[in-house]
């Protein structure tokens, strides 16, 4: 038989550091670079270490781990995140860097030889919740993204990216680019419904939709609600709600897979008898083609202009994140969907329409992701949930891919039991 994970072991993991930044009422908050961050990557470079990982960081604070093989060169990575937002589950991200642990983990245990290294990594900022835009650890990695400028963002408390990798001594020694993986393998939760509804534990993810992030500021007057006519206000709220309104009008007229979504909008002064004199938003646009996304993007600026001026207001933007659709590679999906077959694990092709760190590997490496169901299809929730017996499925699929990418020294072919469950 192939090795087989111990889920007892991984979910032990998660729920340990689930324990940092816990939540009262449930979920976590560990925002990137904050303290919570610093005890989150402190406890998972310790179990690094306790595995005999040789442990790098670079200047981003991106941390991995590399397990040796028989041969020296490029290794075969596992990776994710280990920061949240405010409002976080236990899974995202997390379980991809765990499941890598307990890849290496039941490597070891089985004392396997690969002919190839095999590494987990975890990246800094791939939410974007604290410092925009998100996959900032793995974008600048990957030359994707450019350090100076990144080390110069700041954040919404006001702190620099630079000041915050100080503040919890987070960046290391490597330079930009010293990660160079023969390939890059992410197991993440789902996010989404599909799974889950169609009752199946794997999905096969052949790609990330492009995303679009800008920040919208509309600037009026404000003026007492009561004594001024409507024909003479200059209403900043009134602006960024006909953009809002926009934004699923041109969701609901491309149709899927296109999505739209106003995140953000604060006013000012934010008073219920004040007309705002300015409103800040942020539009978050999606779509698996890089066309059509840039098509509403065009749409929604111009409409954006003309609301402002018949509104009597200025508009300004500025972009928070952009970046195009990806493509996984075919051959290395094709692998995660044969892992899934030869294991009888249910499974469909799919994009992803959530941003991950996979989609800064892929225009460098071979690069896929695997999927398994998020529980009614929540995730950026206190109330992420996936049940054990779908994360057993998916980061077994993880370990037999990864087994081929590092060529596992008289490794069998994949085997199931009679019932085609896992052995």
């Amino acid at each position: 038989m192939s090795i087989a994970i111990d889920i007892e072991r991984l979910m032990a993991r998660l729920e340990r550091l689930g324990q940092i930044g816990a939540l009262p009422g449930g979920g976590v908050k560990r925002l990137a670079l904050s303290p919570e961050d610093a005890e989150g990557r402190a406890l998972v470079m310790r179990w690094m270490c306790d595995l005999g990982l040789e442990i790098t960081t670079d200047v981003i604070g991106n941390c991995w781990g590399i397990r040796a093989g028989e041969e020296d060169g490029p290794p075969v990575l596992m990776g994710s995140h280990i920061d949240t937002v405010a409002t976080g589950g236990l899974y995202d991200g997390s379980l991809g860097v765990l499941a890598g642990l307990e890849v290496i983990e039941a490597l070891n245990a089985a004392d396997a030889r690969t002919r190839r290294p095999v590494a987990v990594a975890f990246f800094t900022n791939e939410e974007g919740a604290r410092f925009a835009p998100d996959m900032m650890g793995s974008g600048v990695a990957q030359g994707a993204l450019p350090l100076e400028e990144m080390l110069e963002v700041e954040g919404i408390d006001g702190v620099r990216l630079r000041d915050a990798l100080a503040a919890i001594d987070a960046a290391g020694p490597a330079p930009v680019g010293a990660l160079k993986p023969h390939s890059y393998l992410e197991l993440h939760i789902e996010q989404g419904p599909v799974l889950e509804t169609e009752e199946l534990q794997i999905g096969v993810v052949t790609g990330v939709q492009g995303i679009s992030w800008t920040e919208i500021t509309v600037t009026g007057a404000s003026a007492h609600a009561g004594t001024t006519p409507m024909a003479l206000r200059h209403d900043a709220g009134a602006v960024a709600a006909r953009i809002a309104v926009e934004a699923q009008q041109i969701a609901a007229d491309h149709g899927p897979p296109q999505v739209a979504t106003v995140g953000r909008l604060r006013v000012s002064p934010d008073l219920v008898n004040v007309v705002p004199q300015e409103a800040v938003m942020t539009v978050d646009l999606r779509h698996t083609d890089e066309a059509t996304l840039q098509k509403a993007e065009t749409r929604l600026w111009r409409a954006a202009q003309d609301f402002a001026r018949t509104g009597g207001c200025a508009i300004t933007r500025r972009t928070l994140a952009r970046f195009e659709p990806v493509e996984f590679d075919p051959a290395l999906v094709d692998s995660v969907e044969a892992a899934a077959h030869a294991r009888g694990l249910g499974h469909r092709r799919m994009p992803s329409g959530a941003g991950h760190d996979a989609q800064m590997f892929a225009p460098n490496c071979p690069s896929a992701m695997i999927f398994v169901p998020s529980q009614d299809g929540v995730s950026h929730n206190i109330h992420e949930y996936t049940a054990p017996s779908d994360i057993a499925g998916g980061a077994q699929v993880l370990m037999d891919v990864v087994c081929q990418q590092a060529e596992l020294q008289d490794a069998p072919e994949f085997q199931t039991t009679e019932t085609g469950q896992l052995p």
